[in-house]
C-alpha cells in the first residue's frame, strides 16, 4: 500500500495495487474523482507533477499524465502552465453528479451480488436501511 501526502498532507492514494484488475490508471483516476466528489480535494489545490506522483507511485510517467490529461478534459483539474496541476473551480458543481455516479456504480454492483446470491429484493433493501442507520448512529456517536 502507497500514501501519498500533498502539502497539506490529505492522503491522496491509499490503495494503488500493481495486483489489482483495475488498470493503475483506472485506481488513480478512481482516488482523484472519489476525493473530488467527497469534498477531501477542493478548487484550488493543487496535486503533484506528474514525475513526482510517478516516483511516488512507482508508475510510469505516461499514466499519471494520461490521467491529469483526461481529468481535465472532464472538468475536475487545470494546469496552469510553469505552476502545476489544480483541482478546478468546476470540481464542486462537478463533485455532485461525481458522488451519485459513484454511489450508483457501487449499487449496481451490490445489486448483481444480490441476485447472484438469490436474496430476495426486499431482504436486501431491509439490510440496506439498517446499515444506513447504523452507520448515522456511528457516525453522531464520534461527533
Amino acid at each position: 500500500m502507497l500514501v501519498y501526502y500533498n502539502n497539506s498532507t490529505k492522503a491522496m492514494f491509499d490503495s494503488i495495487n500493481p495486483k489489482s484488475a483495475l488498470p493503475i490508471y483506472r485506481q488513480i483516476t478512481d482516488q482523484i474523482r472519489w476525493r473530488v466528489a467527497a469534498g477531501v480535494f477542493a478548487p484550488g489545490d493543487k496535486l503533484p507533477s506528474v514525475r513526482e506522483l510517478a516516483a511516488q507511485l512507482l508508475v510510469n510517467p505516461n499514466t499519471v499524465a494520461k490521467v491529469y490529461r483526461d481529468l481535465e478534459r472532464d472538468g475536475l483539474l487545470e494546469t496552469r502552465r510553469g505552476d502545476g496541476t489544480y483541482i478546478s473551480s468546476e470540481a464542486v458543481a462537478l463533485a455532485e453528479s461525481e458522488r451519485t455516479r459513484i454511489i450508483e456504480e457501487q449499487l449496481r454492483s451490490i445489486a448483481r451480488d444480490v441476485r447472484a446470491f438469490g436474496l430476495p429484493g426486499q431482504a436486501a433493501m431491509d439490510l440496506f436501511r439498517r446499515i444506513l442507520s447504523d452507520e448515522s448512529a456511528q457516525r453522531k456517536d464520534r461527533r
